[in-house]
């Protein structure tokens, strides 16, 4: 264990559980600096570890302030925020916590898509028969899930389970993925190309990577392929999207619904193209927000620690 004088500095720029913090501080000099604050050039000088989440830009300019740096830790799973060649070329491990936030991710997913389709509207007041008998009337729903499709672009650790879970619920099942899953990750889902999945997905689900071919993948084109009552979920990347596309689709097609958690750029900006758009639901970056999954990427302070030797 290193003595106080000679711990390797970390510094943490975002957000972490107090128990991981706590772990950290006993083995390396640990500040917290946010990625905007002036005295953060200062730190950099003598840093060999960071810890970063979502909004932490680690670019070349980045790490030319940094020039003892030895390790980048994301709590998190993408690493779009990290310029993994620029950290190689300088012998800079980087580290993350890849299946932290599955679970809650698709528990996310799943709360969206069968709200969405299955809304239940709770009595407030008694009501006389007649009424009761209007609500629920108005109350059926015209499709079951088990007569729906729903169409999954990236069959990774997220797309997978998700598939898992439509599968269960009823739905047909398709995916399109860039490599060839085996079965057991499919769940029975049923690979097909991107043009059948986007005109025959009822519900679209997006968990595509953070790699640069990914931005705008959903471009005009691709999007009016899709059904006029699409319902499209995307807690994948914001820039997977091009926006000005999905907000004209929205409004020739009233009926299509678009659940967005992430954004390009977040937060999202007033005048932004869905902002007020009824059949547009946006929300801000909730999918990895339940305790277990905040802690789960909190942990990876302990492969920093090991990076550092500490």
């Amino acid at each position: 264990m290193h003595t106080v004088s000679d711990r390797p500095l970390v510094i943490l720029t975002e957000y972490l559980d107090d128990e991981a913090i706590d772990w950290l501080a006993e083995r390396v000099e640990l500040v917290r600096c946010a990625p905007d604050d002036p005295k953060l050039d200062h730190l950099l000088e003598r840093a060999e570890g960071l810890v970063i989440r979502t909004y932490t830009e680690v670019d070349r300019a980045f790490l030319d302030r940094a020039p003892v740096l030895r390790v980048v830790g994301r709590g998190g799973v993408g690493l779009d925020n990290v310029d993994l060649e620029a950290c190689a070329e300088r012998g800079i491990e980087v580290v993350n916590t890849p299946d932290a936030n599955t679970q809650a991710v698709v528990e996310y997913v799943t709360t969206l898509v069968t709200g969405a389709l299955r809304s239940a509207t709770p009595l407030v007041d008694a009501v006389d028969a007649e009424t009761w008998g209007q609500l629920r009337d108005g109350a059926i729903t015209r499709t079951q899930m088990n007569e729906m499709t729903l169409g999954i672009i990236g069959l990774g650790r997220i797309g997978s389970r998700i598939a898992q879970v439509a599968a269960a619920i009823g739905f047909q099942v398709i995916f399109n993925d860039l490599e060839q899953m085996p079965p057991e990750r499919c769940h029975g889902a049923t690979a097909v190309d991107l043009d059948q999945l986007l005109s025959n997905s009822d519900v679209l689900s997006i968990h595509v990577d953070g790699r640069p071919e990914n931005r705008l993948f959903m471009d005009a084109p691709k999007i009016n392929r899709l059904k006029p009552g699409v319902l499209l979920v995307n807690t994948s990347r914001g820039f997977v999207i091009e926006t000005d596309a999905l907000a004209a689709f929205l409004e020739s097609n009233p009926a299509a619904v678009a659940m967005l958690d992430v954004h390009d750029p977040e937060p999202v900006p007033p005048g932004h193209p869905l902002l007020n758009r009824p059949n547009a639901h946006l929300y801000p970056h909730l999918a990895s927000r339940t305790r277990a999954a905040q802690a789960n990427m909190s942990w990876v302070v302990r492969d920093v620690a090991r990076v550092l030797g500490t």
